[in-house]
């Protein structure tokens, strides 16, 4: 704090000794003592000073001091200072009236009585000292109110003006201040904005988790922000982001809460037109990734399916050009016929990924013995693991339950992941296949069936791992690839695992360490005994070399080469063969020799095999109306399935033909037990 300042006091006299005299007496104060000489002097003292109290002369040459006086009491500044008239004569009442007419506060007799007039002066001292200290009190007061109604002229301005909604209520909720931007986003004026709260305003499908929200911010404190939909009475609607904190004394008291509303309409209008831009730029990225993928794949396509024809167009044409020995005949014939089914396999996995995109993938459930599965994929993939030296080692737990799956499904499930191992490990690697019970539940009983495919081959890249069972995906889809296949097989084995409620990962430790691929599918719950391990001598060779012998079987097609291959593959098996190109041909047949069985395509010309069963079903009994019919068709959609049934035919085989399929079933209708080992 700085020191207070000190007081003046003004002394008027003619006589310096008086003034000396004056000094003396009064220095004790620690005032500051101010000389006069004259009237005159003391004016112009006056009028840069302002004194305590003024010590002034009665008796003076010139300006007297009752003149002196005059002139004080005519200046508002010092109108109200005190004077002590001091006089050395004495004072008559006369003189005593004029001087306090004057303003005189006192009249004392020199010689002055030290005591008396420092009593007298002291009071006057501090008299002025606290009329300053008031004056300042009363200044700064005014200063504060001035300062006061600025801010709240400032407050109010802003408020006013304010683009963001301002609110305030006290603990029980109710509405004590709204500025006009609150009024104007709820759609309410300044009175119904007091007696309605904001949540009024939340559009009807927000409402419940606005007032839930708010309730729990009122419940726990702390900071309040969430965004909803408004609608006004005009029907609008807008987006506005509340905001709230509590309000609390000094003392930590809660007083009530303030808060804010923010239209964000535009920014929220913003956001979706961004949304929107990013869903268009992610949706053509999709679309160009998928015509890229599209594109790699027809001339991957291209590439599987002229390879193996190549091959098979090389062979024949070398078979009928030259007569070859017994073993050049063989190694051709085992070529044709590997790159035959290649394509065969190639076609099943195109028209697999067409029904599984239509949804149109069935099962047909049934309990199936995993046990039987994974050894007949072995049986199949054999013969591909022995051309490159590999080892294939098994561990299959023969006592587990069987899973309630489609048979070939699960087969070609095994089987795909076998040959996609094989495929990719290197000649003389090895391939594990492992059949185990897991426990995938809290009991202590097996829930899941775990197969396991594990190679030492070239692994998969981390990155590529996500996308390993995506349709079309291929780590290396270049002309220089050293692998062939289009990409599908691990895109049906999914989806077919999917199918059996299972599932399957894929892990690899990285490129060269090789892969592991796990499949899970649930048990059936059920007691069932031990099955035995096979023997190398356990299957049995009963049947005969002719087991369609006297049968007379009737094709039709308007392929040359198909009816021969056929006809021939009957006669085979010591069945009657029959050959027709034509619908009335075929029915002329029927009519003549009275076949056991009729084979026919579905696609021909003129007239089609839809054409020949509804006319034989037209026949009575006598006239072959009701004997059994196999369609061969290349259509092999459900709905082409169900068509072929529907029109009559007994049973639907999709080409190419698996020669050893077609036996079986022929010998199926008939209660016979066909040898295939021959075709196999």
């Amino acid at each position: 704090m700085q020191p207070e300042p000190k007081v003046n006091i003004l002394l008027v006299d003619d006589k310096v000794e008086n003034l000396l005299a004056l000094e003396a007496i009064l220095e004790r104060l620690g005032a500051n003592l101010v000389r006069a000489t004259s009237g005159e002097e003391a004016l112009r003292c006056l009028l840069h000073q302002d004194f305590a109290v003024i010590l002034l002369d009665v008796q003076m040459p010139g300006m007297d001091g009752f003149e002196t006086a005059t002139l004080i009491r005519n200046r508002g500044r010092s109108r109200q200072t005190p004077i002590i008239f001091l006089t050395a004569f004495s004072t008559s009442d006369q003189m005593l009236f004029k001087g306090y007419a004057l303003g005189a506060v006192d009249y004392l007799l020199k010689p002055i009585d030290a005591n008396i007039l420092t009593s007298k002066v002291t009071v006057f001292v501090e008299l002025f000292k606290k009329t300053q200290a008031i004056q300042r009190q009363a200044a700064q007061l005014a200063a504060i109110n001035a300062e006061l109604r600025q801010s709240e002229e400032r407050f109010r301005s802003l408020s006013t003006c304010s683009p963001i909604g301002i609110f305030e209520t006290d603990t029980a909720g109710c509405c004590k201040y709204t500025n006009p931007r609150y009024q104007a986003i709820c759609g309410l004026d300044a009175t119904e904005s007091l007696d309605k709260r904001w949540l009024e305003s939340v559009h009807l499908e927000d409402q419940e988790r606005a007032i839930a929200s708010w309730s729990t911010y009122i419940d726990h404190g702390g900071d309040y922000s969430d965004e909803f939909r408004f609608q006004t009475v005009d029907g609008s609607l807008r987006w506005v982001q509340v905001r709230s904190s509590p309000m609390v004394s000094g003392n930590g008291e809660l007083l009530g809460y303030v808060g804010t509303l923010e239209d964000i309409t535009a920014r929220k209008q913003s956001e979706e037109i961004r949304a929107q831009v990013i869903r268009e730029q992610t949706a053509r990225q999709e679309a160009e990734a998928a015509n890229r993928m599209k594109d790699e794949f027809l001339a991957v396509l291209s590439h599987e399916l002229r390879t193996p024809l190549t091959s098979m167009l090389g062979w024949s044409k070398i078979l009928r050009a030259k007569k070859l020995d017994e073993k050049a005949t063989a190694r051709a014939l085992e070529a044709i016929e590997r790159n035959a089914n290649s394509q065969v396999q190639l076609i099943e996995d195109i028209l697999d990924v067409s029904r599984i995109i239509r949804g149109q993938l069935r099962l047909n459930l049934s309990p199936v013995n995993l046990t039987t599965v994974v050894e007949a994929a072995l049986e199949a993939v054999r013969p591909l693991a022995d051309t490159k030296s590999m080892t294939i080692n098994t561990a299959l737990d023969y006592t587990l339950s069987p899973v309630s799956g489609d048979s070939a499904r699960l087969q070609q499930i095994v089987w795909n992941l076998l040959t996609n191992a094989i495929k990719f490990t290197p000649k003389e690697g090895k391939v594990e296949i492992r059949l185990e019970g897991i426990n995938g539940g809290l009991s202590d009983d097996l829930t899941h069936a775990q197969i396991q495919v594990i190679d030492t081959g070239i692994g998969i890249e981390r990155e590529f791992l996500p996308k390993v069972f995506e349709r079309f995906r291929q780590a290396d889809s270049t002309t220089t690839r050293s692998h062939n296949g289009l990409g599908l097989g691990l895109a049906i084995v999914r989806h077919l695992v999917e199918l059996h409620k299972g599932t399957i990962l894929a892990e690899s430790p990285g490129v060269g360490k090789g892969a592991t691929f796990t499949v899970r599918f649930p048990l059936i719950q059920e007691n069932r005994e031990p099955r035995p391990a096979p023997t190398e001598n356990s299957s049995e060779d009963g049947a005969n070399s002719s087991p369609l012998a006297g049968l007379k079987v009737l094709i039709v097609d308007d392929e040359t080469d198909t009816r021969n291959f056929l006809g021939f593959l009957f006669e085979e098996y010591g069945a009657i063969s029959s050959t027709s190109a034509s619908v009335e041909t075929a029915l002329a047949v029927i009519d003549q020799l009275k076949p056991d069985i009729l084979i026919s395509d579905i696609g021909m010309a003129e007239q089609d095999g839809y054409t020949l069963i509804r006319k034989l079903r037209s026949l009575p009994p006598e006239q072959g109306g009701e004997i059994p019919a196999i369609a061969l068709t290349a259509y092999s959609r459900e709905e082409d399935r169900q068509q072929i049934i529907e029109a009559g035919f007994q049973y639907h085989l999709c080409k190419p033909i698996d020669p050893n399929k077609l036996i079986s079933v022929v010998a199926s209708i008939f209660h016979l037990s066909p040898a295939l080992s021959g075709l196999g």
